[in-house]
């Protein structure tokens, strides 16, 4: 099978969780909606697209490694704005200010964000999909919108370098494929957690056969990241696959503490 793989980092990314009141939590996993309205931005379509934004998430499959998580940082947010009054209409942030500074209130909110966070992507085809890999690499290698990592906030600190490869399930795609070093991204200091996570879409064997996989360390999750709707920003609930696995290096080091 043919998969379309590439590297995802940068200083701070926002993987979103669902938004409660004034909280703005996220996931330490990219998203599947978050992955496609990237691919979406590098092929050029709009926000208002809806249709195209539904086919791209419905027609591939994804899987996502996780070499570093990062670490927590939280955004405290005050912002002034003015209620809606009638059929007044702010068209621009003066409008907000000058012509509603009566109604001015304010709103306070929290944000997360993961830092100095790595991951990398992999996506497969499935029958439904509107675009090839081989048009969504062309696409990721000079994207027509600018590309962020979740929020416009969180820009790209390395090269996506897209590449298709050809494997028996997620794993071995993840495995094949090496991105060219960077000096931020291979920092040595973003991958001592020990482990990888991967998650993934589809059953246990579109990753690898399960009896390649240790049973106590994969888990399914269900996660609300199914677009339903791009422009009211709608999500449904869809399966997914954990499985975390410990590089050798820990395993050793664990048991020789274990002996002592």
């Amino acid at each position: 099978m043919d998969y379309l793989l590439f590297r995802l980092y940068g200083p701070m990314a926002a993987w979103g969780d669902i938004a409660v009141g004034e909280s703005r939590h996220v996931h330490a996993a990219p998203t599947k909606s978050a992955v496609m309205g990237l691919v979406a931005a590098a092929l050029g379509i709009d926000r208002e697209q809806e249709a195209q934004h539904l086919a791209l998430n419905q027609g591939y499959r994804m899987a996502s490694a996780i070499l570093s998580e990062g670490d927590l940082l939280r955004d405290y947010h005050t912002v002034q704005a003015p209620d809606s009054v009638g059929k007044v209409r702010y068209r621009t942030r003066r409008d907000e200010l000058v012509t509603g500074r009566d109604r001015l209130g304010t709103v306070l909110s929290s944000r997360d964000y993961r830092t100095d966070a790595q991951a990398l992507v992999a996506l497969q085809c499935l029958e439904s999909a509107p675009f090839s890999l081989a048009e969504l690499q062309a696409a990721l290698r000079k994207p027509r919108f600018t590309l962020y990592l979740g929020r416009k906030s969180c820009p790209l600190a390395a090269p996506l370098q897209p590449e298709m490869v050809k494997a028996d399930g997620f794993a071995a795609a993840f495995a094949q494929y090496q991105p060219a070093p960077s000096a931020l991204s291979d920092n040595t200091a973003l991958h001592t957690q020990g482990y990888t996570d991967y998650y993934w879409e589809g059953e246990v064997a579109d990753f690898a056969a399960p009896q390649q996989l240790d049973a106590h360390q994969l888990m399914q999750l269900t996660r609300h990241d199914r677009l339903l709707s791009r422009q009211r920003w709608q999500f449904g609930s869809n399966e997914i696959y954990r499985y975390r696995e410990v590089s050798q290096d820990v395993s050793v080091q664990s048991s020789h503490q274990a002996r002592d």
